[in-house]
């Protein structure tokens, strides 16, 4: 006789529901909402642990020959077990339900406005001389060529690869690049404490996931008040100027133009790797 054991059967569903979910993320490209492309390597690895766990769960589904239970008057029936069971799946279906129903959500004005202010007060402001480790890969010929070209560009450009290094630069040495074009994209933040012609232009900056997220962000400053509401994606371009907020000497930047993008594929930016070769 044949006995499908269902506590097997439902940890395999389980497995295969993890596994299918890693997939869909990278099938999707949703993996880049939750954590810094270079854990990526390990999900891929996440997603064949689970169905190979899968696979071998298959095989204790089915059980062959007779069950014969002899329960004498000194056997009881304690629930207690199953309640724990029960807690213990919900769980593990927790994930997977919000997972598959719900949609990631990307990191916006709302989350940032929880995160503090943005723009650095004097004695909050730090130097890092070190470049923080990312899958964000760059020689270390081509990241110096970079940074170089940072302090002889006709125009600066904010690019994902290098948003971190720059920004860190003009926080740090705002008045190195007072009169200089920048042309940078992000989505509109309207900090407390702002004139109504003012927003911040920020990039969250993710090290390793989510749940690390840090509010990268320049201000912009418009002749007009622009009819921009938060979370609105946009490119900018303007000269840098500086000035005093926080008791903090601050770039700015004097829009001369700008438009609407769509929200990126990949919102977000990270700091640099440099390979040394």
């Amino acid at each position: 006789m044949v006995r499908v054991r269902f506590q097997h059967l439902l940890k395999a569903t389980l497995l295969a529901a993890f596994a299918l979910f890693f997939i869909k993320l990278h099938l999707t490209g949703e993996i880049s909402n939750y954590i810094n492309p270079k854990y990526e390597i390990m999900s891929i690895i996440a997603s064949w642990v689970f169905l190979f766990l899968f696979l071998m769960q298959l095989f204790r589904i089915w059980e062959r020959g007779d069950i014969h239970i002899d329960c004498s008057f000194a056997c009881s029936h304690d629930h207690k077990g199953e309640t724990i069971k029960f807690i213990n799946y919900a769980i593990i279906l927790f994930p997977l339900v919000t997972g598959f129903a719900l949609q990631p959500t990307i990191l916006g004005a709302s989350i940032a406005a929880n995160k503090g202010s943005i723009l650095p007060h004097a004695s909050l402001v730090e130097t890092h001389d070190e470049i923080i480790s990312n899958e964000n890969h760059m020689k270390e010929e081509e990241y110096n060529r970079k940074l170089a070209s940072l302090a002889q560009a006709d125009l600066i450009n904010m690019s994902p690869d290098m948003y971190s290094s720059y920004h860190g630069e003009m926080i740090s040495n705002p008045e190195d690049f007072a009169g200089r074009k920048i042309k940078l994209s992000g989505f509109v933040y309207k900090e407390q404490g702002l004139d109504k012609h003012q927003f911040i232009l920020a990039r969250f900056l993710i090290t390793h996931c989510i749940a690390d997220a840090s509010v990268l962000g320049l201000l912009a400053e418009f002749k007009q008040i622009p009819d921009l509401k938060e979370d609105t994606w946009i490119e900018l371009e303007g000269i840098i100027e500086v000035t005093m907020i926080h008791g903090q000497v601050l770039p700015v930047i004097k829009a001369s133009d700008w438009r609407i993008l769509d929200e990126p594929i990949d919102p977000y930016v990270y700091p640099v790797l440099v390979k040394i070769v």
